[in-house]
């Protein structure tokens, strides 16, 4: 089993859809990711939040065995995301973003942590993420990313720079698309390979995700709920699962992948179930095997 670094936002996120609302809960894509990688893996979590942010939120992480030691406290408010969501719990409508001291997000990385071997660039600015890779002082054996809408538009140039020294890419179907220029999922992915990254991970929401290694395809459903309250952090978990799981092998092998995938869909299907991360604080790791099974029986061809 390796250590896996992660570096990216933690924030207050206020939301509402049609079955509730909170206000200023915990998020952000690090914490997401984090939270739900320990089930798998050691983690070390970087970031940054205000001298506001609650200390049951850091309390909550360190007892769920993450490392936030990289966790900086700096003078000012918390970074917050304000969004509601419709029927269609596909996309998120973003009413107020507050970045505060995230806008002064300068990631530092100690003696140690620059050694370690699984690491995971979270939604940040790319320049950022590849300040945070030059620090690496060996070259992790996985190095992957995540990006948005946001960047691929505004700082396309710093994003393939930083595309062409990672592994593995995990994008959602429209950000892919826009990413290649291309309306072709398949094709998008080629495109997306042929930046640098050799496994492409698309991530499509209801209709599940997709595993893209070498030109070879491998499509997970998501796993059918009755109760979907919120779908914040959904992505940012499974590639937490994802992640998580495949630090605690002995390789990265084309199967490992492929369970990893299953995995990250197991671990994005108990976000959904509430809101926060209420529903992974009462996870179990006997329910993440339970669903894995059930993911076998969605999947299986014979009866």
């Amino acid at each position: 089993m390796a250590d896996l670094l992660v570096v990216g936002s933690v924030a207050l996120d206020s939301v509402e859809t049609p079955f509730g609302r909170v206000q200023e809960v915990l998020g952000g894509a690090a914490t997401y990711f984090s939270f739900s990688a320990s089930f798998f893996a050691p983690v070390h979590l970087i970031g940054i939040v205000g001298d506001d942010f609650p200390s049951e939120h850091v309390r909550l992480l360190r007892d769920r065995g993450v490392d936030v030691g990289g966790l900086k406290t700096s003078r000012g408010r918390t970074f917050r995301w304000t969004g509601e969501y419709g029927y269609d719990l596909n996309e998120a409508k973003t009413l107020d973003t507050q970045l505060n001291v995230f806008a002064e997000f300068r990631p530092a990385l100690d003696e140690r942590l620059r050694r370690t071997p699984f690491l995971f660039l979270a939604n940040i600015d790319p320049e950022l993420q590849l300040d945070v890779l030059r620090q690496m002082a060996v070259r992790p054996r996985l190095v992957a990313l995540d990006t948005m809408n946001f960047w691929i538009q505004g700082k396309r140039d710093a994003l393939l720079k930083v595309l062409a020294e990672v592994d593995i890419v995990t994008i959602n179907d429209a950000e892919a698309r826009q990413l290649a220029g291309e309306p072709n999922l398949v094709k998008a992915a080629r495109v997306i390979a042929g930046m640098g990254p050799k496994t492409i991970v698309v991530k499509r929401g209801e209709y599940g995700a997709m595993l893209v290694v070498n030109g070879a395809f491998f499509v997970v459903p998501a796993y059918p709920l009755e109760a979907v309250y919120d779908p914040t952090g959904a992505g940012d978990t499974f590639a937490g699962g994802f992640m998580g799981y495949l630090a605690s092998q002995e390789q990265v092998s084309a199967a490992a992948l492929r369970r990893a995938m299953v995995y990250g869909s197991v671990m994005a299907s108990f976000t959904v179930e509430d809101f926060s991360l209420d529903r992974l604080k009462r996870l179990e790791p006997a329910e993440i095997e339970e669903r894995y099974g059930a993911f076998h029986d969605l999947v299986r061809l014979e009866a």
